[in-house]
């Protein structure tokens, strides 16, 4: 008597729900269920008649920037390329001198930020002092660097704008300062970050012929995260142009405040030569700094 096989169908496989997919359903349903808590139907999106005549207005003087200036100037006036271009520089001037002090503070947050100078192998000895050191002080600068970090990238720059603005009046300071506090922040947590998921190689190489934490960091642990830190630095240059040009909102002398001026007085050829210069300094600044990016990294 021949034995009877019964083979079982599995059925259809479920849909495998991978931990990518998981987090984009559970951004997705967050993005609905804020939609809906904030109560912002699709119509709002379209503008009256008024508001049409605006849009059109607006985007078709982008077909002709004014290369004259649209209303009379007090003699004496520079032309208006001119004008763009000195905006151009002082928005460069504001973010390069905002970049200076959050590179200052990003290196020594950073550095205070990062275990490998008091924990582990690479900080190294076994003397009574440098374990108590390990246990208590370096904790503790460890903490107090990461709270000051959160703090200041916390505050976006506009609001250290608004602050500085109203605590100083309008002066290049507090726009300098608008810039560092929360760029500075920013550096000294992707520095640290940086620092730490670094190779260890050469690191622990000086450690073993007999070198101290700070040598040990200097010259083992930063020249490996030296191409990234450079790379990041320079992007956030970028970035830093482009919040320099915001702050002209505020009335200080960048090329946002020229674009505000013109908006303002409804000359939107003139705002589109404004645009067009802050976005060629964009492209130029992009160029310049991807060129050293690659030759930083590579």
């Amino acid at each position: 008597m021949s034995s009877l096989r019964t083979h079982t169908d599995p059925g259809p496989r479920p849909f495998p729900v991978t931990p990518r997919l998981a987090v984009a359903l559970s951004i997705g349903i967050a993005a609905v269920i804020a939609w809906l808590a904030l109560d912002a139907p699709l119509a709002k999106l379209v503008p009256g008649e008024g508001g049409l005549r605006v849009v059109r207005a607006f985007f078709a003087a982008a077909l002709h920037p004014a290369l004259e200036y649209e209303s009379p100037v007090p003699e004496g006036t520079p032309h208006i390329l001119a004008q763009a271009l000195a905006a151009a520089r002082r928005t460069v001037v504001f973010a390069a001198a905002g970049m200076s002090v959050a590179l200052l503070l990003g290196i020594v947050l950073g550095f205070f930020s990062t275990t490998a100078w008091w924990s582990g192998d690479l900080a190294g000895g076994t003397s009574p002092l440098r374990r108590a050191y390990a246990r208590s002080l370096g904790p503790t600068i460890w903490t107090a660097a990461r709270a000051s970090i959160v703090v200041m990238r916390s505050v976006h720059e506009l609001l250290w704008a608004v602050l500085f603005l109203a605590a100083f009046g309008l002066n290049t300071t507090g726009a300098v300062a608008a810039i560092a506090i929360p760029y500075g922040g920013t550096l000294a947590k992707i520095f640290s970050e940086m620092i730490e998921e670094s190779p260890r190689d050469a690191a622990h190489a000086l450690r073993a012929a007999g070198a101290g934490p700070l040598q040990v960091f200097v010259f083992g642990l930063v020249p490996r995260a030296g191409p990234d830190l450079a790379a990041y630095s320079f992007y956030r240059f970028e970035c830093a142009v482009r919040s320099a040009a915001v702050l002209g909102f505020f009335g200080f002398p960048t090329l946002g405040y020229a674009i505000a001026q013109s908006f303002e007085n409804l000359h939107y050829a003139e705002v589109w030569t404004y645009l067009y210069a802050l976005i060629l300094l964009v492209v130029l600044l992009e160029l310049w700094s991807g060129a050293l990016r690659r030759r930083f990294v590579a």
